[in-house]
């Protein structure tokens, strides 16, 4: 096939997804496919400048300054003509417009098709707000939230402390705040806000990080998540090398990893997504799961958690990246 990989654009998350292209586009190489690199703000590279480009590592914080404004990322679609001779576009897009559902919606209307899930599915997953609605719809355990602004009052009788502040559509733990008392609810949710409007104001899960990642409505092996400083996987945490312990597959009882797994794909459904996703989950002391997100682009990094849970259930990456490629072709054909 022919295939584009289209990334970079300007969320906080663009370091992650240059990492990601650079894995996708030599794997997606090595399986014979002709492929072309296209960043956003620059359309399709050069060899000379993908390997310029794909170069760049994950700086330990987000690059971008809160309320920098994002270029206009469908405006690529319209104005590369090499796109429309492609058999598919893999989007190795992280956040931001790249992830929401807007991209997603351009090329439908373009009627080439993509990677991931379509705009109402990639839309819900992104605000959180959305989707734990769906999640406690669906039979889904998910943390107690209230949005901000909300009376101290009402989140220690709600929610208690501690309590998580982060903004309500932002992936990677960016701006993300651990409160332990109401003292600290202002300057949290003033960070939080500084990368959205929205803010989510969620209880604190005490226990063990558990994700799984879903492919063609499948769930892969179950990972456990442990920072080596402190109990969050922030944003250093999740993409400096040694930074945390990423175990697969996770030490659980069967009966456990199965119940996880079927969370996962409950959580997949009611979000409405396609072909995969990745599920992040608290095991509290007391053994009961809480889902904390759905990300419908995971990173694919060479310490991504979606590739680790696949090596673990016996898929290697570029079988992985094949995968997510039939599944987006899968619909066109009318399989």
């Amino acid at each position: 096939m022919r295939i584009a990989v289209l990334f970079g654009g300007n969320s906080m998350e663009r370091d992650v997804s240059v990492a990601s292209a650079r894995q996708v586009v030599a794997a997606l190489r090595s399986r014979g496919h002709e492929v072309l690199a296209v960043e956003t703000s620059r359309g399709v590279l050069s060899r000379s400048e993908e390997e310029r480009v794909l170069a760049a590592g994950i700086e330990r914080a987000p690059r971008r300054r809160p309320h920098q404004a994002e270029p206009g990322l469908p405006a690529v679609v319209a104005t590369a003509p090499e796109l429309a001779s492609v058999d598919l576009v893999f989007l190795a897009l992280h956040g931001g417009s790249g992830e929401d559902g807007t991209i997603q919606a351009v090329l439908e209307l373009a009627r080439i098709a993509y990677t991931g899930s379509p705009p109402l599915g990639s839309a819900l997953a992104m605000d959180k707000d959305v989707a734990k609605r769906l999640f406690v719809a669906a039979g889904v355990p998910t943390p107690p939230w209230l949005m901000a602004p909300a009376d101290p009052e009402r989140i220690v009788a709600e929610l208690g402390f501690p309590v998580i502040v982060k903004p309500n559509r932002e992936g990677s733990t960016v701006g993300l705040s651990s409160v332990e008392t109401a003292a600290g609810l202002e300057s949290a949710i003033a960070t939080a806000r500084a990368f959205g409007g929205e803010v989510l104001i969620e209880r604190y899960i005490p226990g063990r990080e558990l994700t799984v990642g879903v492919l063609d409505d499948t769930a892969l092996a179950v990972g456990e998540i442990i920072p080596e400083h402190g109990g969050i996987f922030d944003y250093a945490a999740k993409y400096q090398p040694g930074a945390a312990r990423e175990i697969f597959p996770a030490d659980l009882a069967p009966g456990e990893a199965a119940r996880i797994q079927e969370l996962a794909l409950k959580a997949h459904r009611a979000l409405k997504l396609a072909s995969y996703s990745r599920a992040d989950f608290r095991l509290d002391p007391e053994g009961r799961l809480w889902c904390l997100e759905v990300n419908t682009l995971p990173g694919l990094t060479p310490g991504s958690l979606l590739p680790q849970s696949a090596r673990a259930a016996g898929v290697g990456f570029e079988e992985l990246c094949e995968l997510i490629c039939d599944g987006a072709i899968r619909p066109q054909r009318g399989v």
